[in-house]
């Protein structure tokens, strides 16, 4: 008899370790997986196109809420944990869950679930959602097209829609942003790129992804979602820290393996950041890692138009994952608003509607913060409301994406941009180079 396994997930990471250990075992039958952190991602099949042989009818994806009923409805012997951004304390409560419901538990294994790449793959990894990968990996890419290379950038998944048709998606225009349907979140992390003439892939099965990359690049560039590990074996593994979550690298799942395992530590936004949270994560990076090449770098923010928001009462949004599951209090829109000298930052939570009402009630740490939400057209409809309702002189928008193309903002507002500048360390650029040719 095949044993019967569950798979704990948030529509990501959950379907690749499926792909990579489970697909095609007889012996093993995967017979759910639960999801949680993303609203509206539940309710769904994994379909049997991609499931394969053995899944006639695919596997359903239930509530997580609901695990334990799960396990003994469906006579689960083994759970296997597989999403990322959650404290090692969170884990060890669902271990007990799991454990106490009469099945076995473990975290999904690392190495055994990265692809090996026929091209050099360069990753860029962190320890927690919000420490600044998004400039990095945008650094990276410049200095690969510096080089001369073709770049495809392969952003960790976000398939929050029909399965099947996302299996693998490539973007190369921002009309192909509409064509896949994308969320902003996906919106935020994929346009960036395209801008730059990169080549975007992601999607749900990560093998057929790298090998439709690999046709058209010289490079592969892995784009970390969350504090998730890279999908492919990496020929450089960078890791971004956060000198303003000290302590976060070693107690955030699964954070600390990309700290243990990188090639190279790069400690981000230095420009705002206390020399003594500095010396704290510092003291982490040399008991955990004392090989790696440690860099520095600051992300100094620039504000389009600082007029619109000097001396006013403003709305800031900012980037919604980073506020959520991230746990921030702040992103760049806070810093450039702080920068600037606005009067006030309004507090949404008066004027929030709809699914952003669930949002600060899931999240209530929140604070007087807008984040940029979008899973749904409902929710991008409740987002444009929520804006608009706000009793401001104007909108700080600090997402990476020119919100306005989504959302009818309707007050005076200024984008928010922020790059990566390297400050102490090995030259980033050279460590890259050197990665490629080898």
């Amino acid at each position: 008899m095949a044993k019967k396994v569950l798979i704990m997930g948030a529509a990501g990471k959950d379907f690749h370790v499926f792909n990579t250990l489970y697909r095609g075992n007889p012996e093993v039958e995967v017979v759910a997986f639960t999801a949680t952190q993303i609203p509206g991602i539940e309710g769904r099949l994994y379909p049997a196109s991609l499931a394969g042989e053995g899944y006639p009818n695919g596997i359903p994806i239930l509530p997580e809420e609901e695990l334990t009923e799960i396990i003994k409805d469906k006579g689960v012997e083994h759970v296997v944990f597989a999403y990322s951004d959650v404290s090692y304390d969170y884990v060890d409560g669902k271990r007990k869950i799991v454990e106490a419901a009469g099945a076995t538990f473990e975290t999904a294994p690392s190495r055994p679930t990265m692809i090996k790449s026929t091209k050099p793959v360069v990753a860029v990894c962190a320890v927690r959602t919000g420490c600044g990968k998004s400039q990095t990996t945008r650094f990276i890419g410049e200095t690969l097209q510096e080089l001369g290379l073709k770049v495809a950038a392969i952003r960790h998944p976000m398939p929050y829609g029909d399965l099947a048709k996302q299996a693998v998606q490539r973007f190369a225009t921002i009309d192909d942003l509409k064509k896949h349907e994308c969320t902003i979140e996906e919106m935020e992390e994929y346009e960036p790129h395209i801008n730059k003439g990169i080549l975007v892939f992601a999607g749900v099965d990560y093998e057929a992804i790298v090998r439709e990359a690999e046709k058209e690049v010289d490079v592969i560039l892995w784009d970390g979602g969350n504090n998730d590990i890279p999908f492919y074996q990496p020929d450089l593994h960078i890791t971004v820290v956060d000198p303003h979550r000290p302590g976060h690298e070693l107690s955030y799942y699964p954070g600390r393996e990309n700290l243990e395992m990188a090639d190279v530590i790069l400690f981000n936004k230095m420009d705002s950041a206390d020399p003594e949270n500095v010396k704290k994560v510092e003291a982490s990076v040399q008991k955990h890692n004392p090989k790696a090449k440690v860099i520095y770098a600051d992300s100094p923010v620039t504000v389009a138009d600082p007029s619109v928001i000097k001396g006013k009462r403003v709305l800031v949004v900012e980037d919604g994952p980073t506020l959520t599951h991230g746990g921030m209090k702040y992103g760049a829109g806070v810093i450039a608003a702080q920068q600037v000298g606005v009067a006030e930052m309004v507090d949404p939570r008066p004027y929030v509607v709809g699914t952003l009402k669930e949002t600060f009630e899931k999240y209530p740490g929140i604070g007087t913060l807008l984040p940029a939400m979008g899973y749904s057209p409902q929710q991008v409809k409740d987002l444009e409301e929520t804006i608009n309702a706000t009793d401001c002189d104007a909108v700080v928008v600090g997402t990476p994406i020119d919100l306005s193309r989504i959302v009818d903002i309707r007050k005076p507002y200024t984008r928010v941009t922020y790059d990566l500048k390297q400050t102490g360390g090995p030259d980033l650029k050279e460590l890259v180079a050197e990665a490629v040719k080898k």
